[in-house]
């Protein structure tokens, strides 16, 4: 029987190297300064997404990385969002006003980060520009014990990285958006499920992973 604790955290430790490396690439190297993420998650004891935040600011926070947590999906407007270079989502939010979309679009459209974890394949469904953004929805999950393929390994976010097994929910994706760069595959049998990938979205950048 794994330790499922550790093999979380080894999937979260792995996440955050991930993370540091998507992140430092959105600086601007004529104005160095520390790099501030939204951190949009909920409430629930399913996915905590606000157990992760201490997690990731101890890792990030010393590379000039500060995360900001909220659960609340009003801070999905114009004005907040300009403080931040990008928006991490880590939630089970299941619909967006029109005006939160048309913020969260235009904010990623101009150039700054969106970094869509796990359940958020699943969040703001009735916004299919959501959904195109992302790169694909969650359609269902089992769970296992399982070894991502890396596909891409001369990729930035995969080159320093080794295959490595973990218990995790075996997500299963659908309304893939095929303009994008699948880094990683879960394999089961025949199929080889999309896992990792990243995109552009107007000028800015997408990052995924069903981990």
């Amino acid at each position: 029987m794994p330790n499922l604790n550790h093999l979380k955290y080894q999937s979260a430790s792995w996440l955050i190297l991930l993370l540091v490396i998507l992140l430092q690439a959105c600086q601007q190297a004529e104005a160095p300064r520390r790099i501030e993420i939204l951190f949009l998650g909920h409430d629930s004891e399913h996915h905590n997404s606000e157990a992760y935040v201490p997690l990731l600011a101890s890792a990030l926070t010393p590379k000039g990385i500060n995360f900001t947590y909220t659960s609340d999906p009003d801070a999905l407007h114009t004005e907040n969002l300009e403080k931040y270079d990008g928006l991490a989502l880590y939630a089970n939010h299941d619909s967006i006003t029109l005006s939160q979309e048309k913020a969260l679009l235009a904010f990623v459209e101009s150039g700054k980060g969106f970094i869509p974890i796990h359940c958020a394949s699943y969040c703001f469904r009735n916004s299919s520009a959501f959904v195109k953004m992302v790169g694909g929805q969650f359609k269902e999950h089992e769970t296992g014990t399982f070894t991502a393929d890396i596909i891409q390994k001369d990729h930035p976010i995969t080159s320093k990285l080794t295959p490595f097994e973990t218990w995790d929910e075996t997500y299963i994706h659908h309304q893939h958006n095929p303009d994008k760069t699948v880094l990683m595959e879960r394999v089961a049998g025949d199929h080889k499920e999309p896992w990792t990938w990243v995109s552009n979205y107007g000028k800015g950048r997408v990052f995924y992973t069903a981990y």
